[in-house]
């Protein structure tokens, strides 16, 4: 075994610094596998259900604050990233459940429903597709980026409205059992297992991107793109690539929607659904990698808790989000203070 005492102390400082970014992202993991403990020994299969739902929310919150907190770009398209990801399971699933071919133009694809060919897929799919819208709504900035991401999100929308063959408005429900290799994703616990741990990776790959060289130039040019161009940085390029990432992993998160519902429709990615989406990260904390993760759980916590109670329930429901965004003005970020692993990471962004 090494001896620590031989190590630099420069280097010694530098190794807890990234051993401390990783601790929120761990003791998120360690509380999530608790809870499915709990479900399986009460057999509470509808925990298991609600925090399933919470984690693949979860991943598009942190996907979303990604470029939204770290790279000061308000979106409001991620929501079609979902429906993109989601669409490509179901539609595959839909055409191997029915055994006929997909055709696009002269070419036939066959059906599938094994997630370790729909999930790379999705990921194809949704790279251009974030490039593409990407690039054109990163030609402007500010309210303009804002609209021209609600407009490219709408588009999307009505484009799988009008999918008539693919249920239209209705949506497309997944008749076939989605599989991943040999692994039956039908089952509730084996599902919520696979899900955390694609949170896991996305809670680690974007902490290691916040904290590289690639996510420093990402915050400077939130603050200051014209001194970025003056030293001879392209902001555009890390921009765009910022946000092809995050529409990546977003369109990860809608295949293991569309997975855990068997069930996929427009309504996933309405307008309204983006702006959920970001609600979700400001109450988790701006900046703050793992944060969004707790703002989506209490975003639905609060949610499925007041529709219980009341018909009402989206006055009792605004009027919270209301008092915790202008107590916590860094969002549940804040309560570092009080809980330490939620507060500022060594190197002086959040954790």
């Amino acid at each position: 075994m090494a001896d620590l005492s031989l190590i630099n102390p420069d280097r010694q400082s530098r190794l807890l610094a990234s051993a401390q970014r990783f601790v929120p992202a761990l003791v998120l993991v360690v509380a999530l596998v608790g809870i499915l403990a709990y479900a399986q020994s009460a057999g509470d299969t509808f925990l298991i259900r609600v925090f399933t739902r919470i984690m693949i929310f979860g991943i598009v919150a942190v996907a979303l604050n990604f470029v939204l907190g770290f790279g000061g770009m308000v979106s409001l398209m991620h929501a079609s990233f979902i429906g993109v990801g989601g669409y490509v399971v179901a539609i595959l699933a839909y055409h191997d459940a029915n055994l006929e071919p997909l055709m696009i133009g002269p070419f036939a694809f066959t059906g599938t429903s094994d997630l370790a060919i729909l999930l790379p897929l999705a990921i194809v799919v949704t790279v251009p597709f974030a490039a593409l819208t990407g690039l054109i709504s990163l030609r402007t900035s500010g309210t303009y980026f804002i609209m021209i991401t609600l407009a490219f999100n709408q588009m999307a929308y009505y484009f799988f409205v009008a999918l008539q063959a693919y249920g239209g408005e209705d949506g497309l429900q997944i008749i076939n059992p989605i599989t991943f290799g040999g692994l039956d994703l039908s089952q509730r616990s084996t599902f919520y297992l696979f899900t955390l741990s694609v949170l896991a990776l996305t809670l680690v790959l974007v902490t290691l991107l916040v904290d590289s060289k690639f996510g420093i130039v990402l915050r400077a040019a939130a603050q200051n793109e014209r001194r970025l161009s003056a030293i001879g940085i392209a902001p555009l390029r890390y921009k765009l690539l910022a946000f092809v990432i995050s529409g990546t992993l977003t369109g990860m998160a809608g295949a293991l929607l569309a997975t855990g519902q068997q069930f996929i429709s427009p309504a996933d990615m309405s307008w309204s659904r983006s702006g959920e989406l970001v609600v979700m990260v400001v109450m988790g904390g701006l900046g703050s990698v793992s944060g969004p993760l707790v703002g989506a759980a209490v975003y639905l916590g609060l949610e499925l808790i007041l529709e219980s109670w009341t018909e009402y329930w989206h006055l009792a429901f605004g009027l919270l989000i209301v008092a915790m965004v202008t107590l916590l003005r860094g969002g549940i970020a804040d309560l570092g203070t009080l809980v330490p692993w939620l507060g500022r990471n060594v190197s002086g962004g959040k954790n």
